[in-house]
Formats: structure tokens, C-alpha cells, sequence
């Protein structure tokens, strides 16, 4: 299992990011939560299988829609998980 902690900017904000990060983590059944910062980014923790991760943050680098535009992608990951047992919109 695997825990990802990424910070997106580029064109993140308004235009459907957080809801498509959820439609795309419940795909994949993936658990977690997504928040807009102050700065302008957005924040995520995703937390599954490897390879369900790993398939969500390649989506997630193509921008999961043509309106979003991924410009730079901070990722942390770990093999703990912090148990969350949904993906929400913060």
C-alpha cells in the first residue's frame, strides 16, 4: 500500500480540479482528501494500492481535463497509510 501527499499548481483552481481528483480517486478506490490553498495551488492525499496511485498521479499529471493544466508537481510518498476511509473535498 501506498500514501501519497502531492501539491499541484498551474491552472488548479475553478476549474473542476477537485471535483475530477475525486471522480478519478474513486476509480481508481483510492482514499483521501483534495483542498485549494491560499496560494493559488491544490493540495492532496491519496492513499491504495501502488499501482492505482501510481495510475491516479499519471492521470493527474495529464490534468484529468482540458481545462486544467498541471505546470509543477510536489509528491511525497510513503508506504504508511493514514487510514482514511473516503476521498472528500476539503
Amino acid at each position: 500500500m501506498m500514501h501519497a501527499h502531492i501539491i499541484a499548481n498551474g491552472r488548479v483552481q475553478g476549474v473542476g480540479f477537485r471535483y475530477s481528483a475525486q471522480q478519478y480517486a474513486k476509480e481508481y478506490n483510492l482514499n483521501g482528501w483534495v483542498q485549494n490553498k491560499s496560494d493559488g495551488s491544490v493540495e492532496l492525499e491519496v492513499e491504495g494500492s501502488d499501482s492505482q496511485v501510481h495510475s491516479f498521479m499519471t492521470d493527474l499529471e495529464s490534468g484529468f481535463s482540458p481545462f486544467i493544466r498541471i505546470e509543477d508537481m510536489q509528491i511525497d510518498t510513503q508506504q504508511e497509510e493514514k487510514g482514511y476511509k473516503t476521498f472528500s473535498i476539503r
